[in-house]
């Protein structure tokens, strides 16, 4: 269980990060159109990839034993630098969210999705290399791709199905500075943590 639970525990700070994908789905869900189509699409995406990580890293470092250290060190170069830059958006500010008042067709909504999650490098990032490098540090990296699977599926319904209640707050600047600062907490504490071992 401890490790289904810092699985799902990373997975579901990786993936808060603001990029594009989340913040498409959180302006869908604000204006409510295609959620479930749409968060399902990206928690299932993100499943693959994680299988594919765990188990490409778990074949992959009987194979190659140099294989976890680089991506471990190169996991940690990531984390600093996307903390830095979530906390230098926090820093600039000026950001808030504005719903498109014209919305978007179901066929639009799932061609976009699918082009801000498979054509982004950050996700191969987070969810193949981070997240399989991380689990090659467990003794089951498999419960713990599994708690990060959930994670993600928990996260984007959440923030599909939850986003009508977060639309005051989102079209603050400030919140979403907090958010950015959060952030990048997080994914500095990550990176100390995968540093240490």
């Amino acid at each position: 269980m401890t490790v289904f639970l810092a699985g799902m525990g990373t997975g579901l700070s990786l993936i808060m990060a603001i990029g594009a994908q989340n913040a498409f789905v959180l302006k869908l869900g604000l204006m409510r159109r295609h959620v479930l189509p749409v968060v399902l699409f990206c928690a299932l995406s993100d499943a693959i990839l994680i299988g594919f990580g765990v188990g490409g890293m778990e074949v992959a470092g009987q194979r190659l034993p140099w294989l976890a250290p680089a991506m471990r060190w190169g996991g940690v170069a990531f984390l600093l630098w996307y903390g830095a830059r979530s906390f230098l958006a926090a820093w600039r500010g000026g950001e808030a969210l504005r719903p498109d008042a014209n919305g978007h067709g179901l066929g639009k909504a799932l061609l976009t999705i699918a082009a801000l999650t498979w054509l982004n490098p950050h996700v191969y990032l987070d969810t193949v290399v981070l997240l399989g490098a991380i689990s090659a540090q467990w003794a089951q990296p498999w419960v713990f791709g599994a708690g990060a699977m959930v994670g993600s599926f928990l996260f984007f319904f959440s923030l599909g199905y939850g986003a009508r209640l977060l639309a005051p707050v989102f079209a603050r600047p400030r919140s979403w500075q907090w958010l950015e600062f959060a952030v990048g907490c997080v994914m500095w504490l990550i990176a100390a943590k995968l540093a240490l071992g």
